[in-house]
């Protein structure tokens, strides 16, 4: 656990006093510089505390922080006593200690102070027990840029050494968090990574300054949100998703400001008056000169919700009780330090996602980022989905012109930070321009994007993001959305539930009591009910997260299971996965409602095959003219993410940003309705991609001369469940008796205990030993938790203390009741079988029989 560092550094603090021996400051300089080498290993680069400086003219300082490159290997001619430092000032500055009884802020104002500052450019001042970083402020002179305090006093601070866990406990996340952006902070900013881990530092530092915070305000704010997209936030995993989201949202929000800010600032000198007065127009109390400022914010942001939004998140009478306000002041000077030259030579638009969420969230807030399971579509998937999109627009449906044609509406349910809508935009200007763009053309794509290509998203996070995507691609293709109008210009992308509000209410609906957040559902559901759509794209969520509990969906996925019990046998099923969802919706707007049109999703590749999806496949095949599927396999359970041969065959998720991918293997899935009449069959497309380079295997199968050809047919039947895999079976085997015929018992599952397998064993004796002591009756609960610790816990529908009573009371141990278990074909196991409930959670007698 991080703590585990601060914990360890009070519990050296407190030794070294309780022996007794110790001076009042040197004795302390071990603690703080293991303290500060082991933050620093897992920072990048990495960085060094090395106490007791060479006078380098100023003075002597107690340390400094050297980053890993200045460690540098020595040359033969050098002499080996010779000090890797002597030639090299400590890229993260200075440390100046001072005795805990001593006041660190007066320290930090002291003569030393500034001429370390002056010679060194970065001074840590610290008593032990508070924290104080020295830097150069605005008007070029030293100033406090971050500090942090422990604890008030120094008899304070010796308390928490005597309770060094309960201490670490209460303090130690933000107080890690602190010390990690100390060692940051003089690097460098100008690569959009760094940036980002610096403002995800003080967003998890935001985090945990609002977790127990308890303001009405906050309340109100939820609700609305609530209301606004058909969900509500459940138990403590839902209060730590909405809290985690509304920092997200803050943060993101001044990141884009800053941007755009940026961008403009930076912009020919003669167009810095009409920026200024864009901002004094939009309702900006005034303009910086000088620099960025947070709290103009809102005033940059051009979507109305967006906006309302982050002045009640970041409105200064609810920042102050929070004490957030000091955690933007920091985050506003790291932009104000930022290379803005630098940062955008290096800002690849495009990929800004790559470092603004993913790994912000990542670093912000890891455990909800698993939970998410937040996947960036790298851009080889994303460019091949729009691209075979477009064709088939041309070649099936007849659309010259594909995605450019101004009568196709395209619809990204879940578009997460808008990386889908940028590749249609960029696809639809090459269009036009191949077609002899003219002055027309940033007017056509400017309407699209405001008009017919749109995104819903139920995130407010990545909904931020989305916007500063779609306005910088815009910028891009020289077709910027105005500030000047009224309302702003926006992208058609909102802040919705995509799942629901496909027909119009039945009654009035709810008043939500910020504004912006009403027109914000209405056009959202206008672009629902209103627009035909006719393409419909994107990477659906795999997983709900288990703290947000959408209102109920209209049974959306029921049509797929309508005749699995009754005509297919199948009585277990899992159809809940929230991607089967998005298909059901998109077969249902393009085939059911409009009766034309274009689905293209990357998703688990459970569909294709598995017995749940049948009578989904079943209604594809009825539904939809023509089928393409690439699976990409990748799948850690049904391949171990293995090729046939045995290679490595990753995740098509797995990047150099997130070299773990997902777990599950995936399929591209592209369907087309060519129209209400149905000439011929369906015909089912089929292909594999494998290894590593399926990415880039996938795009250059873009330029083949017979694409189609790339292809294996699937022959979905009856017998076959209707999968969309290829099998090479011969008519007479589906003549054979099935195994059902062959039955003298109904089919039945095995033994189950759901215990963790505390009664199943591949060693005989080993599973003969567990058992024995838990029918001992004279072994204490203690004893069995050391034993079999999974017989002493609580389970569903199984209370473990009960259950043993009832077994002892009922029958003893029996050496007959060590069986034989068949766990899978070649996995033969011991168990000790039992008919008394609830040992095992089913007995299956039927089965032991």
């Amino acid at each position: 656990m991080p703590e585990n560092l601060i914990e360890r550094y009070l519990t050296d603090m407190g030794e070294i006093r309780r022996s007794r021996s110790n001076v009042a400051e040197t004795s302390f300089y071990p603690a703080l510089e293991r303290l500060l080498s082991d933050i620093g290993k897992n920072l990048s680069p990495k960085v060094k505390c090395v106490i007791n400086l060479a006078n380098r003219g100023a003075g002597l300082p107690d340390g400094g922080l050297f980053s890993a490159e200045q460690f540098r290997r020595k040359t033969r001619d050098e002499d080996a006593k010779e000090n890797p430092f002597l030639v090299q000032n400590p890229s993260r500055g200075v440390i100046e200690a001072k005795p805990p009884a001593e006041d660190v802020r007066r320290v930090a104002g002291t003569e030393q102070v500034e001429r370390y500052w002056k010679r060194y450019g970065m001074v840590l001042v610290t008593n032990f027990r508070a924290f104080v970083l020295v830097g150069q402020g605005p008007t070029g002179k030293p100033c406090v840029l971050e500090s942090f305090t422990l604890a008030e006093s120094e008899s304070e601070f010796w308390q928490l050494t005597a309770h060094p866990r309960l201490a670490a406990e209460e303090h130690g996340e933000r107080m890690l968090e602190y010390l990690k952006r100390v060692l940051l902070l003089n690097a460098p900013l100008s690569a959009p990574q760094d940036v980002a881990g610096i403002l995800a530092s003080y967003a998890h530092d935001a985090r945990l300054r609002i977790e127990k915070a308890d303001l009405p305000a906050l309340k109100t704010l939820r609700q609305a949100l609530e209301d606004a997209l058909g969900l509500r936030f459940e138990g403590d995993k839902g209060e730590h998703f909405f809290r985690s989201t509304l920092i997200q949202t803050l943060f993101y929000g001044v990141f884009s400001a800053w941007v755009l800010w940026a961008r403009r600032r930076d912009a020919k000198s003669n167009e810095k008056t009409g920026f200024a007065d864009a901002l004094r127009e939009a309702g900006a109390p005034y303009v910086v000169v000088g620099g960025f400022d947070w709290r103009l914010a809102p005033y940059l942001l051009r979507v109305p919700m967006l906006r309302a939004l982050f002045i009640q998140v970041a409105d200064p009478a609810h920042l102050g009780a929070l004490g957030l306000i000091e955690v933007l002041d920091w985050t506003a000077a790291t932009l104000n330090r930022v290379n803005r030259a630098e940062f955008f030579r290096s800002f690849d638009e495009g990929h800004a996602v790559q470092y603004f969420y993913e790994p912000f969230l990542q670093a912000f807030d890891p455990e909800l980022r698993k939970e998410l399971g937040v996947w960036y579509t790298p851009e080889e998937i994303v460019r091949y989905q729009v691209e075979r999109v477009d064709a088939v627009l041309r070649s099936e449906l007849g659309l010259a012109d594909g995605l450019a044609d101004p009568k196709v509406v395209v619809l990204d349910p879940c578009c997460g930070t808008g990386t889908y809508l940028r590749a249609v935009l960029r696809r639809i200007a090459v269009t036009l321009h191949d077609k002899g763009g003219d002055a027309l053309v940033a007017n056509d794509l400017k309407k699209a994007a405001m008009e017919r290509v749109f995104g819903f998203e139920i995130l407010p996070a990545p909904f931020v993001i989305a916007h500063l995507q779609l306005g910088l691609q815009l910028e891009t293709l020289g077709a910027p959305l105005s500030d000047r109008s009224d309302p702003p210009e926006r992208a058609g992308v909102y802040l919705t539930n995509a799942l629901t509000g496909w027909e119009p209410p039945k009654e009035k609906q709810k008043k939500i009591v910020f504004p912006g957040f009403d027109d914000e559902r209405d056009a959202a559901g206008n672009v629902k009910q209103e627009k035909p759509i006719l393409v419909i794209l994107g990477n659906p969520p795999y997983n709900a997260f288990a703290g947000v509990s959408p209102e109920e969906e209209h049974g959306l996925v029921e049509p797929y299971k309508k005749g699995l019990i009754s005509e297919w046998g199948i009585k277990k099923f899992n159809l809940d996965d929230l991607y089967i969802r998005f298909f059901r919706l998109a077969e249902k707007r393009i085939a059911e409602h409009g009766g034309r049109g274009v689905v293209s999703f990357i998703s688990n590749f459970s569909y294709l095959g598995d017995p749940s999806f049948v009578i989904a496949r079943q209604r594809f095949l009825e539904e939809f003219d023509a089928i393409w599927l690439d699976c990409m396999n990748g799948d850690s359970r049904e391949t171990g993410k293995l090729t046939p041969e045995g290679k490595p065959d990753p995740s098509v998720f797995s990047t150099e940003w997130n070299r773990e991918g997902i777990r599950v293997g995936t399929a591209i899935g592209l369907l087309v309705k060519r129209g209400r009449t149905r000439e011929r069959d369906t015909r089912v497309r089929f292909r594999h991609f494998w290894g590593t380079t399926k990415r880039a295997d996938l795009l250059a199968s873009l330029d083949a001369k017979n694409f189609d050809a790339q292809y294996e047919s699937a022959t979905p039947n009856k017998p076959n469940w209707h999968s969309f895999r290829p099998g090479k079976v011969s008519p007479e085997f589906a003549a054979w008796p099935n195994l059902d015929d062959l039955r003298g018992l109904p089919p039945t599952l095995g033994i189950l205990d759901n215990r963790q397998e505390a009664l199943i064993c591949p060693d005989r004796e080993r599973l003969l030993a567990r058992v024995a002591k838990y029918f001992d009756s004279q072994a204490s609960w203690e004893e069995l938790e050391t034993v079999i610790p999974e017989l002493v816990r609580d389970y569903a529908r199984f209370d473990a203390r009960q259950a043993r009573a009832k077994l002892l009371s009922t029958e003893p141990f029996r050496m007959e009741n060590i069986r034989r278990v068949f766990m899978r074909p070649m996995d033969n196991r011991w168990c000790y079988y039992t008919a008394i409930r609830p040992i095992w959670t089913e007995t299956r007698p039927t089965y032991v029989q």
